[in-house]
């Protein structure tokens, strides 16, 4: 057993590959992983915009449909549908062993409509009626919009992984609107409850990057003053608040998830919303390459990683139960920040912003390479 499998198996952490292309599923590399201990795959605009302008994987398919006059758009859609599909067949056998809980794909709706949770729902809606396999998480972010987005795709039967959440505030909201939507689901019809699962996916190392930068430019202020940080603050470490917000975060976790209000859904079958960790890759070099592997284990959790950070900790990684420990010093620090003139906030609303801008760049980079590779295959 690889380290892999045994962090499912020893520390009840599932493990998810953050990739998707067509040449990857072709050539066994999904099938490997799994073999591997992976349970799960995310995708995001991103990953589909690198695959489909690169790969020639995609170009028969593409000329077919442009021939048919479809829109760049719905072929973008018809190119990614075809593939998810795909990649949720070779992840069906997860999905069955697991009872459910493991096995999905995720695929995200467009990220033009974040701030728009009518257009969310009727998207996140017809993106999920394009496939008949059961183990599909819909994406949707994580924006005030999509929160209120959660209620009715839920109860429409529509699992959901709530994407791009960068602060413990807007994370207690998603997790409380999942509740919310069970309660009501309980309502009207409890029977299907069981069938409801869903992940919330936190962002980690992103938030080590902005706070780092603000913590150096607090240095440079110091150092330009001949003084200490504001308040005397100066021995505030880079590289941790990251973790400390997840750890925080898993907290919440567990004091939604438990408890009277919990156990009346828990009794008819309901699942919790899972705290899924995403970008979990260290941007700074300086760090190790499994830092943040390493320090989010803990039961009921998915930690989705790029391959490289994959291979990294199936190599080297740590295994204790991380997710939970050092509590109080992790309290202290979170509470020092503000005093630092850190303010997380402020941090998260900021990369929300980032990260909704990279992936709707991404969406409309990816349909101009369509057009492009379109225009090609016609001039032949």
């Amino acid at each position: 057993m690889n380290r892999l499998q045994t962090l499912h198996t020893d520390f009840g952490q599932s493990i998810w590959i953050d990739h998707l292309s067509r040449s990857w599923l072709a050539e066994g590399s999904l099938k490997a992983w799994i073999d591997r201990g992976c349970r799960g795959i995310t995708s995001n605009p991103t990953i589909f915009e690198k695959c489909l302008s690169s790969e020639d994987a995609y170009d028969a398919d593409l000329a077919k449909l442009r021939s048919e006059g479809i829109s760049i758009e719905n072929i973008y859609w018809q190119l990614v549908t075809d593939d998810v599909t795909e990649a949720a067949e070779q992840l069906s056998s997860v999905y069955a062993q697991s009872n459910g809980e493991d096995g999905f794909v995720s695929v995200e709706v467009s990220p033009h409509l974040a701030r728009d949770a009518e257009a969310t729902v009727a998207a996140a809606k017809e993106l999920r009626s394009r496939f008949a396999a059961e183990n599909i998480y819909i994406k949707v972010p994580g924006t005030i919009e999509g929160v209120k987005a959660m209620g009715p795709l839920i109860s429409d039967g529509i699992n959901l992984n709530i994407t791009l959440i960068f602060s413990l505030e807007r994370y207690r909201q998603v997790a409380v609107a999942y509740i919310d939507a069970l309660e009501d689901l309980a309502s009207k019809s409890p029977s299907t409850i069981a069938r409801i699962t869903g992940v919330a996916s936190f962002f980690v190392s992103r938030v080590d990057t902005e706070v780092d930068s603000r913590l150096d430019a607090l240095d440079s202020t110091a150092e330009s003053q001949d003084t200490e940080r504001q308040d005397g603050y100066a021995n505030i470490a880079q590289g941790q608040a990251a973790i400390a917000q997840a750890k925080l975060a898993y907290q919440t976790f567990l004091e939604l998830f438990s408890g009277p209000r919990w156990e009346r859904l828990a009794a008819l079958g309901a699942r919790p919303q899972r705290p899924l960790w995403a970008s979990t890759s260290t941007k700074n070099p300086a760090y190790p390459d499994t830092l943040y592997p390493d320090n989010l284990i803990g039961p009921h959790t998915v930690n989705t990683l790029p391959e490289s950070t994959a291979n990294a900790f199936d190599s080297h990684g740590t295994f204790a139960r991380t997710i939970d420990t050092d509590l109080e010093s992790t309290k202290n620090f979170w509470h020092s920040l503000p005093k630092a003139n850190i303010d997380m906030l402020n941090v998260a609303n900021l990369l929300e912003e980032q990260g909704l801008q990279a992936f709707s760049d991404s969406f409309t980079n990816a349909l101009v390479a369509l057009e492009a590779k379109a225009s090609k295959i016609e001039a032949k």
